[in-house]
């Protein structure tokens, strides 16, 4: 048997951009990317705190350093610059595997990773 499991979240990051003139997806500052353990072209789904808002899209690599959050696409009108949205991209593996799996959660400040 195999189960659904969270794998990467980045936890309260702010949307920098909403550009309803792109194809949809989300691009995610690198940085972001590898503390979470995300990859370009992952599915994730994404939760919108301040409008309550929930769905999901795929990645894009946004440069590294940048700081970006950006919504594309038809995603764009489901939030607002400025925006605390948290990332979650989930795992599919086995019942036993899952048990002792660890997930990468990240909590960033000001959109970057802290090193602790």
């Amino acid at each position: 048997m195999t189960i659904e499991v969270l794998k990467s979240k980045l936890h309260c990051v702010q949307v920098t951009e909403a550009n309803l003139n792109y194809i949809g997806s989300i691009t995610i500052d690198e940085d972001l990317m590898d503390a979470a353990n995300l990859i370009a072209g992952e599915k994730v789904q994404v939760m919108n705190n301040n409008n309550g808002e929930r769905f999901d899209t795929y990645i894009i690599r946004g440069e590294r350093g940048s700081g970006c959050i950006c919504l594309n696409g038809a995603a764009a009108r489901k939030v607002q610059v400025g925006d605390t949205i948290i990332i979650i991209s989930y795992a599919s593996m086995d019942f036993e595997e899952a048990k002792t799996f660890q997930p990468a959660i990240v909590f960033p400040e000001n959109n970057r990773v802290v090193r602790k």
